[in-house]
Order: structure tokens, then C-alpha cells, then sequence
């Protein structure tokens, strides 16, 4: 069985639990989880319910797909994903993206928590991320192309897109959030950057660092998604004032910081769906 398949296969389990034919995707990044109690909800399915979906271990990840509306729009959302310091490939980070693709959806959303270095940032801040580098030594759409899912050389010269940016800039200044645009970058993780390659990092243009979103980017891409990423600033990650980060930590500035993207996001939704 070829990957056109397994999506395939993935969708049509997903359409036997729900009618809903979402618009939006989004997927929901440490901490960031409370978005999903604002859907409501038609279906709930847990992922190892879905054919080719592997199994999310990190404990604030739930696991699961909500099916159902958020301001009047259909939405299918990733309560948790996947990343590589969990053992698994781009490919299989990926594959949610297509299947969501699949289901009918035209918006993905992402979100994500990372470290700021850019001095400019401080934690809690929100970033509307403009692009990305891909640092993790590994691309989700290596190996035999399938035209049915995307063409074999996808453009990336903005994979964010430009409206997308423009109406989420202008929703958070008129909520009174403090967002920022900037440059992600992809690092496979687990471990937390040395000083020496945050300064690294910074040298190459970013400013900030997680372990995910680049995978499910590039895919979003390759299947013609329209695509909005936003970043929570957890930790300060400046050379030469480093400190221990502590998960704990990061993952308590992530929970203060969710309502700010909840009403981001559910703005987003309302808004780019009307138009």
C-alpha cells in the first residue's frame, strides 16, 4: 500500500465517526491544548483508532482528533502531535497533515511553543512565524512522489501565508496581545541548545527554536495548504545570559500564555472562514 493509500484509508475511518467536512486544521502544541475545550465537538477519536496514525507519547500531548465547529466554522484539530526525538520520521509527523488534507480542509493552523533569541522577545510573547529553517537533517517528502498528494517540487518561498500573517498581526494588535513576526527554526530535540549553538542559531537568522512544526509545514505545503503558524515564548535562550530551563517551567508559561492564543486563533478562524 503506497501513501496515497494509507491517507485515503486514514480519511475514510475518520468520515465513518463524523459528517463534518472541516475547513480549518489545526494542530495544538505543548501547553497548548486548551483550545480544543472550545470546539464543539461532533466527533473525538483517539489516534491509535486512526489506520497509519502513530501514537503520541509526550505526557501534555492528548492524543487525539476533535471533530466539530469553532466560530461557526468546520475544524478537525490535533490535540497533540508528533515529533522526531520521539522516534519517528518526518513522514510520519507529516502524515496527519495529509489526512487532514484529505478530509477537505483549505486553512491549517499551528501552534508551538519555543525559546527566544532574539533579545527582543520575552516569554509569554506570542510570534507569527514568517519562516522557518529546517535544521533536522531530514524532509518529509524524500522518496517516490505521488501527484495525486503534491507536486515533486514544491515551492517554498512562503510557506506562511503572506494574508494569513497580515490578518493575524492585525487581530492581535486590535486584542492587545503582544505578537511579534519572526524565524523559526527546527531542531530534532530533546535536548535543549548549548550556548554555543544558540549563537549559532542566531547567526543563521533565527528567533526562536522548537522540535516540530517544519515537518507538518513542509507537507502542509506539498498538499496545498494555506498556512498560519504562531509560536509561545517559553523560555529566553541569550548566550550570554543563559539559565537551566526546566520543562516545568515551560510548560506553566505555555498555560498562561494559551488564552492569548486561544482568542488568536478562534479570531482567525471566524474571520478568514467569512471571507
Amino acid at each position: 500500500m503506497g501513501l496515497y493509500e494509507e491517507v485515503q484509508e486514514a480519511a475514510a475511518r475518520i468520515r465513518e465517526r463524523t459528517e463534518v467536512k472541516p475547513r480549518f486544521a489545526i494542530v495544538l502544541g505543548t501547553g497548548l491544548g486548551k483550545l480544543a475545550d472550545e470546539i464543539e465537538t461532533d466527533a473525538v477519536i483517539e489516534y491509535p483508532q486512526v489506520p497509519h496514525f502513530v501514537k503520541s507519547t509526550v505526557e501534555t500531548h492528548a492524543g487525539r482528533l476533535l471533530v466539530g465547529e469553532l466560530e461557526g466554522q468546520p475544524v478537525i484539530a490535533m490535540s497533540g502531535r508528533f515529533h522526531m526525538y520521539e522516534g519517528y520520521s518526518t513522514k510520519d509527523i507529516g502524515f496527519p497533515v495529509r489526512v487532514m488534507r484529505a478530509l477537505g480542509a483549505e486553512f491549517l493552523l499551528i501552534s508551538n511553543v519555543s525559546g527566544g533569541m532574539n533579545p527582543q522577545f520575552t516569554p509569554g510573547d506570542l510570534v507569527i512565524i514568517e519562516d522557518h529553517i529546517n535544521m533536522l537533517g531530514e524532509n518529509p517528502l524524500v522518496g517516490p512522489n505521488d501527484e495525486r498528494l503534491g507536486v515533486r517540487y514544491p515551492d517554498m518561498s512562503a510557506p506562511y501565508d503572506r494574508k494569513l500573517i497580515n490578518l493575524a498581526k492585525s487581530i492581535a494588535l486590535e486584542e492587545g496581545i503582544q505578537a511579534h513576526t519572526g524565524v523559526y527554526v527546527a531542531m530534532t530535540g530533546p535536548c535543549l541548545e548549548t550556548r554555543a549553538e544558540y549563537r549559532l542559531l542566531r547567526m543563521l537568522g533565527a528567533d526562536v527554536v522548537g522540535m516540530s512544526t517544519v515537518p507538518e509545514v513542509i507537507v502542509g505545503v506539498h498538499a496545498g495548504f494555506r498556512i498560519l503558524g504562531v509560536s509561545v515564548i517559553t523560555d529566553e535562550c541569550l548566550p550570554d545570559r543563559l539559565k537551566p530551563a526546566a520543562i516545568e517551567d515551560i510548560i506553566a508559561i505555555a498555560k498562561q500564555a494559551e488564552p492569548k492564543l486561544t482568542r488568536l486563533f478562534k479570531r482567525v478562524v471566524r474571520e478568514a472562514g467569512n471571507r
